[in-house]
């Protein structure tokens, strides 16, 4: 589904329902499903203003979000179409659809602040969808907006610098685009003709003065200009006459509105062109399941009477994916031992040669898949786990060695201790023929291949439990004197003390390769680690940078229109931000 999505239709996300928010199941596992990046365009505004409309122009349908033909508000709470992007190969484009605000039949609209900052907090483009001109009814209308300070937290714990928790929103809010429909003014200022965006920033031009009065009027517009640096806005002609707006998604194009047909085509190809892929602080991109976990932390919070916080919510995320990059690391460290080693190795060496590698490799597989791992927790976690794996394939392959050295052990030695059975060598002269013979059959061991790491340990154990034949047979030898059979058996003592010593000296050996695997393995976790905390600090200067140039911006055109105060407080903003960056700390998240 990651490439093929097949949503015919809309889905409802999340139900807004007797006053409570649920999320709903099935919405989520088509979520699950999409591995593509997600770019979601969410759209809100007052009910019947033809939302929908525009969402399915952007879908490429003519049908699909519910447009409704009277004065009752259809989508209720959160709407989803997810769509293979039209214009952006290996993308998924995400469509929300909001419930109209300040809808009459709901009575209790307490939602409606809700219903926006979820639509903010989950998209990468927002639209906000209103009729007519933007004037102060308008920006009255959007005074949720002057209430997302006490809807959203972007830390868990306030900041020690003093600044105002909202002054970090910027770093991940939404593109705002604002959308004016059945727009009937022409655009100018002063007699000179502007733009669309140059009526947007005209309309949020703010007023001196400190009565009530005027801080009513500059406060959404504050907001707006501190919240959403980015900002757009296109208007649209009536698009027919008033008796075919209720049968507006039926009408062919031709009998449309020309000018209302050509701006909503400016309209979805800026969308379609310029909307980005939801991405969250860190530079986290963000896919179907990614997007399924923000809406359950963001509704779970809300549900649970606490504030949406986008600290949380990315720590829940990357608690999720850690957790599932660690499986992914040592199944695919599991998968590759057992492809290329073929047990059993000859020598450790061998085995911690086709390790290494694998093990780097498992690594990497960690940290493409992972983000935020707060104090290495679960790179812990990932070294631990694959010190225990190695451990396993060390033991399986001594295991196997020791299975096939005892079975070649008993199909060459076997036919020799028939003979002992037998009485073969229970004769004068029969010791040095048991031992000729044994000689021998060991010569005939050491030369068969396959054996592994335990030949030797292996055959000392063997001769080990044969001792006491050995040694009956050496004092039933009537052809040996008593001299004889004493050096005999300090012969066969000094033997087997040398086996003892090669045993240990090898034991020792594998120790020391041991320990140079760990430091090794050690080294390569700090080397990975050290240039994924290099890659995620770049991101992170990056991403402050650009909140900086964001701000300095808009500060300037706060002192350009005279407003000193407003320019000192974005001044103190940006200072603390490039105290936080010279610093190495990072003010958003």
């Amino acid at each position: 589904m990651a490439s093929e999505i097949h949503m015919s239709e809309p889905m409802c996300l999340i139900e807004n329902t007797e006053a409570q928010l649920v999320i709903n199941q099935e919405a989520l596992r088509i979520l699950s499903a999409i591995t593509q990046p997600v770019v979601v365009v969410a759209i809100v505004g007052l009910y019947r203003t033809g939302k929908s409309y525009l969402m399915n122009k952007l879908a490429g349908k003519r049908t699909g979000f519910s447009l409704g033909s009277t004065v009752q508000s259809h989508t209720k709470g959160i709407w989803m179409w997810c769509v293979p992007h039209p214009k952006k190969a290996g993308q998924t484009l995400v469509l929300l659809d909001t419930e109209g605000l300040e809808d009459v039949e709901k009575g209790d609209n307490q939602n409606d602040c809700w219903i926006f900052a979820l639509a903010v907090l989950l998209s990468s483009t927002f639209i906000y969808n209103s009729i007519g001109t933007i004037n102060q009814q308008a920006m009255d209308q959007l005074h949720y907006v002057t209430e997302l300070t006490d809807l959203i937290k972007s830390k868990s714990s306030p900041d020690q610098s003093g600044i105002d928790d909202s002054a970090n929103f910027v770093g991940f809010f939404p593109t705002f685009v604002w959308t004016l429909r059945d727009f009937s003014l022409e655009l100018e200022v002063n007699g000179k003709p502007i733009t669309s965006d140059e009526y947007l920033e005209h309309s949020l031009t703010l007023k001196k003065g400190a009565d009530k009065k005027t801080k009513s009027f500059n406060e959404p517009r504050l907001c707006i200009r501190k919240f959403f640096p980015k900002r757009k806005c296109f208007i649209f002609d009536r698009p027919a006459q008033k008796k075919q707006l209720s049968k507006l998604e039926t009408l062919r194009e031709e009998e449309l509105c020309r000018e209302f047909v050509e701006q909503v085509a400016e309209f979805t190809s800026y969308i379609l062109s310029y909307s980005s892929v939801k991405t969250l602080s860190g530079g986290i991109i963000v896919n179907g399941p990614r997007l399924k976990s923000l809406v359950q932390t963001y509704v779970g919070a809300i549900s649970s009477g606490s504030l949406p916080c986008m600290e949380n919510a990315v720590l829940t995320l990357a608690q999720i994916e850690n957790s599932a990059a660690v499986q992914k690391a040592i199944t695919h460290y599991e998968e590759q031992m057992d492809q290329k080693i073929h047990m059993p190795t000859e020598t450790l060496q061998e085995l911690l040669d086709l390790h290494s590698p694998i093990e780097s490799e498992a690594i990497e597989v960690f940290l493409k898949n992972s983000f935020k791992d707060v104090d290495q927790k679960f790179q812990t976690e990932l070294g631990n786990l694959l010190v225990a794996k190695r451990d396993a394939f060390i033991k399986k392959n001594m295991d196997v060695s020791s299975a096939r050295c005892s079975d070649l052990l008993e199909d060459i030695f076997g036919p020799l201790e028939e003979e002992v059975k037998l009485g073969t060598f229970s004769k004068p002269g029969g010791y040095y023929l048991f031992l000729q013979m044994r000689q021998e059959l060991e010569k005939k061991y050491n030369q068969a291949p396959g054996k592994g790491l335990q030949a030797e340990a292996m055959l000392k154990k063997y001769f080990d439990s044969k001792a006491d034949v050995v040694e009956t047979l050496l004092q039933t030898d009537q052809s040996l004197t008593e001299a004889a059979k004493e050096v005999e058996e300090e012969r066969a003592k000094a033997e087997a003390a040398e086996a003892a010593n090669r045993e240990l000296e090898k034991k020792q050996k594998e120790f020391e390769l041991m320990m140079q695997q760990k430091e090794k393995s050690y080294q390569e976790h700090v080397k990975k680690l050290t240039e994924k905390m290099k890659e995620e600090q770049e991101k992170s200067l990056a991403e402050q940078e650009a909140i900086i140039a964001a701000k300095l911006q808009e500060q300037e055109k706060f002192l350009k229109e005279g407003f000193e105060k407003e320019s000192k407080k974005l001044i103190q903003e940006i200072d603390t931000l490039k105290q936080n960056k010279s610093s190495g700390t990072c003010p958003i998240l």
